[in-house]
C-alpha cells in the first residue's frame, strides 16, 4: 500500500476575508482556505463564530499537522489541504470533467441529469469558471464504475 502524503504546515495566519486562514506549506505552496463552513457546522468552533480576536489568535501546531486557537480548539492539516484543494478546483480539472463527459458521449443536458446539477454548472466546470468539488469529481468516478466504456 502506498504511504499517504501527510501535508504540513510551515506557517499560518488570518486572511484578510473573515474566517479564512492563509497558509504556507513545507513543500512551498501556499493556499489561503475559506474555513467558514466548519466554523459554522461544528459546535467546537462556537468560540471563532463569535470573535474575530480569538480567530486572528491562529498559530501552526506541534509539527506542523494542525492550526491551532486554543489547546482545546484546532484544525487538522489534512482538512485544510484537502479544503485547499477543492476551493482551487485541484480536485478535478476543467479539461478532466470535459474529457470525462465527451468520453462517455454525454451533452451537458445528459451529464447534468447524470450527476444532479443543472445544465448551467456542467458548463461552468467544464469551462473552469467554478471550481468541480470533490463530490462531483467522485460522482463522475462511480458513474464510470457503474457503465465501464
Amino acid at each position: 500500500m502506498p504511504r499517504k502524503y501527510l501535508p504540513r504546515i510551515a506557517s499560518v495566519a488570518a486572511g484578510k476575508t473573515p474566517l479564512t486562514l492563509l497558509i504556507q506549506w513545507e513543500n512551498g505552496s501556499e493556499s489561503c482556505v475559506d474555513v467558514s463552513g466548519l466554523i459554522a457546522a461544528f459546535r467546537i468552533y462556537e468560540p471563532l463564530r463569535h470573535s474575530m480576536e480569538l480567530f486572528r489568535t491562529v498559530r501552526v501546531g506541534d509539527l506542523g499537522t494542525d492550526v491551532c486557537w486554543t489547546a482545546e480548539i484546532d484544525m487538522a492539516a489534512d482538512t485544510l489541504w484537502r479544503l485547499a484543494q477543492e476551493q482551487s478546483g485541484q480536485t478535478m480539472s476543467a479539461d478532466a470533467f470535459r474529457n470525462w463527459r465527451e468520453r462517455k458521449a454525454l451533452t451537458l443536458d445528459t451529464a447534468a441529469v447524470a450527476l444532479g446539477l443543472s445544465r448551467r454548472m456542467v458548463a461552468y466546470y467544464e469551462q473552469g469558471e467554478k471550481p468541480i468539488p470533490r463530490v462531483v469529481a467522485l460522482a463522475t468516478l462511480a458513474l464510470d464504475s457503474l457503465s465501464p466504456e
